[in-house]
């Protein structure tokens, strides 16, 4: 068996990844104390502001990044099934137990620091889900596997959603990206889709009427979705044309009948006859299902079931969501004006990011960020301190930075010999491109804020120990697999 040394290891390192580490760590310290400094404390290293603690969480950080490389990969993977119990037994601990912050029960005090768990465990997922992919006889194509693989997802993930911490659950969603590279159907991802679709539209028009008939939009338009994309799913993912075509023309020509009836001869509520027409659907499904022995049916029956009741369901789940949770989605689906709160952020790091130009007010001169007009400037809305004083230059050269950052390492997760190294690296790669879709996207008000720090750039010491611990296994992986390849 090869011997890997940590000489040897250090030597097959991916310096290019481990640069671009390095180079965001630090860009993101500089820019902490940017978007905290003040004149009266100029001091970089002064350990009572936030740039003094975020130097502590970088020295912490390279610490245990270098123990990290130092252990043999063999050990991740016999261990994956314990580092994934251990992090379930912590959340549900931290879930029950955790004093309450901000209205979320996600950290557990250690003195005068906090630790978020949820940071930790995603390195723990990502084993497992190797792990699991890479045993005997395992196929995405088979229902007992998919259920599986998504269960070591879905429960970390249900475990921090009721800590009320939905932002840092819904990371966890970017596992299914990998599932998919790795072979399950594009119908889940689509049956996912969908379900956003129902919700955003249900949420966005469900106080809309059309007064005459009494007709919910929201219902309305959810229910022919419903229709159309069972439709769309009998033909591609069954290929018969035959009943696509019938359930076109008949189902959803009845639908537009009476939607025509109603708005031009005589207005009632046809809501019911949507209701039924998408039931029929079901019923015929459900019939050639019984008739062809071919179990996609079923699939497509339940979701158009789903489909039918999703809306009812859906303020429901909003609902469940925090007070602050709730307002942002409102806010971001113009339903609700909220000029004090979550439209404050995002319209105030609008002026930040605007007022800074194509080439910035210059290191330390913005004027938003100074006077602290944009919340949570050095954690969440860190981008915006980048813009403002960077301009459209800096800015962009972060996210083509990124960007390289992220085609990197697909390259070098296509490269891995094996099953759990390609599982693991998409793993990465998924979680940093979440990261950074909903952190810019929020702060440029294309998504919901809903508190994902931006990696390696916004205030934290659980998120950038997270982000270490994440990379690096995967940078030992790497490092392992190519001094094996040179040694054969």
């Amino acid at each position: 068996m090869p011997s890997n040394s940590g000489k040897n290891i250090f030597g097959s390192i991916d310096w290019i990844t481990m640069l671009c580490y390095l180079v965001f760590v630090v860009w993101g310290w500089f820019t902490i104390f940017s978007a905290t400094y003040k004149f009266d404390e100029p001091n970089l290293f002064n350990f009572s502001n936030n740039s003094g603690k975020q130097m502590m969480w970088i020295g912490i950080a390279l610490v245990i990044g270098t123990v990290v490389l130092l252990i043999e990969k063999r050990v991740y993977e016999m261990y994956a099934n314990f580092f994934y119990a251990f992090f379930i037994i912590i959340l549900i601990a931290t879930m029950l137990f955790a004093p309450e912050t901000k209205g979320s029960r996600s950290w557990i005090p250690i003195g005068s620091m906090k630790l978020q768990p949820a940071e930790f465990a995603k390195f723990s997922v990502a084993l497992l889900l190797g792990q699991a992919v890479n045993k005997l006889g395992f196929s995405l194509s088979k229902r007992a596997d998919i259920i599986k693989a998504l269960a070591i997802v879905l429960f970390p993930l249900g475990i921090i959603i009721m800590q009320n911490e939905t932002g840092s659950a819904l990371v966890y969603l970017a596992f299914l990206l990998v599932l998919y590279r790795e072979g399950m159907s594009g119908t889940v991802l689509f049956y996912i889709f969908a379900a956003v679709v129902y919700f955003v539209v249900g949420i966005r028009f469900n106080e809309d009427f059309i007064q005459q008939m009494d007709v919910c939009v929201g219902e309305m338009v959810v229910l022919l979705l419903a229709q159309i994309f069972t439709t769309g799913l009998t033909l591609f993912a069954c290929r018969d044309k035959v009943a696509a075509r019938w359930m076109a023309v008949v189902g959803m020509g009845i639908s537009l009948v009476v939607i025509l009836f109603a708005v031009f001869v005589i207005p009632f509520n046809f809501t019911w006859i949507l209701i039924l027409v998408n039931l029929a659907q079901v019923g015929y499904l459900v019939f050639l299902g019984i008739n062809t022995r071919f179990r996609r049916y079923y699939y497509i029956a339940t979701f158009a079931f789903l489909s039918t009741i999703f809306f009812y369901f859906s303020g429901f789940l909003l609902n469940r969501l925090g007070d602050h949770q709730r307002v942002r989605i409102e806010v971001l689906l113009g339903k609700k004006s909220d000029k004090s709160g979550a439209e404050y952020n995002v319209n105030q790091a609008l002026i930040a990011i605007g007022s800074g130009g194509f080439a910035g007010k210059g290191y330390l001169n913005g004027t938003q960020t100074k006077l602290s007009f944009v919340p949570e400037q050095e954690t969440d809305f860190i981008y915006c301190t980048i813009g403002e004083e960077g301009g459209f230059l800096q800015s962009a050269l972060l996210l083509l930075l990124f960007l390289f950052f992220i085609w990197r390492l697909i390259w070098m997760a296509e490269r891995q010999p094996d099953t759990p190294g390609r599982v693991y690296g998409y793993s990465v790669v998924s979680i940093f491109i979440f990261h950074l879709f909903i952190n810019v996207g929020m702060v440029l008000g294309l998504t919901p804020v809903i508190g994902i720090p931006l990696p390696f750039f916004s205030y934290g010491g659980s998120s950038l120990i997270g982000f270490t611990i994440l990379l690096f296994i995967f940078i030992r992986m790497d490092a392992e697999s190519k001094l094996n390849y040179k040694m054969q």
